[in-house]
């Protein structure tokens, strides 16, 4: 998942400074901080967070610039091709790679982005894939629009168009990171959620389908970006229901407190005057070693996801209700 909340706290604050706004200087600095994010995020992540590497070579043909300061979308090219390349498991050609291949080739050299030329030059620098596009600016906005070619056959993937990029550098990071996933693994754009609850043998549904009863054995992972329901439910007890919005390879974290149906008490703490005795509940004493066998399984149990807690970005819906809607 993504680098620890305290290394991206610590790269935004190099571009959250008050008097820098975002259109230039600002960008610039969500720049850096973005290469930082990346690399402390692929030294965080745990090898099972993603499916394996694609196993292709990808190539960046130009990122041109539309009304945008052609430095700032130099530094955004850099920082995608890192991306690719910790996505593909391969190097991504150089800009210096690809002028060396195109050397005594003007017409390449002229490509104009079309798919014909797109192929003939990934075909030169050997790649599989090969990505084309720019960024545009509008307004106090920026927009990425890219596009995948496959090389062999020379005709296009996938292309994609961001939404505008605008906000917090946190944002901005993780929308360049969505760009990579969107145009080269789609089927990669999952998040997790963590169920946490004190109640055992409740059933736990997302959006209608069952994935496990409680103590779960970890995070429900690869489930889809976006506003997700969430239903806990167990028999005597009032059923739990909640929205949850998944985040690109971020964990949010949900606390279930379930109530019993009737258990709620008078203000006072006693029972209403006249009110019948209650009567002796069936008394049952377990085994000793049921102790000892609830206890150890708890303590693995709680291990476990402590760690893949520890090593994921984790979204508390409890402490920042705002962050789940």
């Amino acid at each position: 998942m993504a680098a620890p909340a305290g290394n991206r706290s610590r790269a935004a604050a190099l571009v959250a400074r008050p008097g820098v706004g975002w259109p230039r200087r600002g960008l610039r600095g969500a720049a850096a901080a973005l290469m930082c994010s990346v690399a402390l995020a692929a030294a965080a992540r745990p090898a099972s967070a993603d499916a394996g590497p694609l196993g292709r070579t990808i190539a960046v043909w130009r990122i041109d610039a539309l009304g945008i300061d052609a430095e700032i979308v130099a530094r955004l090219e850099s920082l995608f091709r890192t991306e690719l390349e910790r996505l593909a498991g391969r190097p991504v050609p150089s800009r210096r790679v690809v002028d060396r291949a195109l050397a005594g080739r003007p017409r390449l050299r002229a490509c104009d982005g079309s798919t014909a030329c797109l192929a003939a030059i990934g075909r030169r620098v050997g790649a599989d894939w090969i990505v084309s596009g720019n960024v545009a600016q509008l307004g106090d906005s920026y927009v990425v629009n890219l596009k995948l070619i496959d090389v062999a056959t020379a005709t296009e993937l996938r292309r994609v168009a961001s939404e505008p990029l605008r906000g917090t550098p946190d944002e901005l990071i993780e929308r360049v990171r969505v760009a990579a996933y969107r145009l080269c693994a789609p089927e990669r754009l999952w998040g997790e959620i963590a169920v946490l609850t004190d109640l055992v043998g409740a059933v736990v549904e997302v959006d209608g389908k069952s994935v496990g009863t409680t103590p779960l054995p970890g995070p429900i992972d690869r489930v889809p970006l976006g506003a997700h329901t969430l239903r806990v439910t167990a028999p005597g007890f009032t059923p739990f229901q909640q929205r949850v919005v998944v985040r690109f390879q971020k964990t949010t974290r949900v606390v279930v407190h379930l109530v019993k149906v009737g258990a709620v008490a008078p203000a006072s703490g006693r029972p209403p005057r006249g009110a019948p005795p209650p009567a002796p509940a069936d008394r049952w004493v377990p085994s000793p070693w049921l102790y000892v066998a609830a206890g150890v399984t708890a303590a693995l149990l709680g291990g476990y996801i402590g760690y893949r807690l520890a090593h994921d970005e984790v979204i508390d819906c409890s402490a920042e209700p705002t962050a789940c809607r």
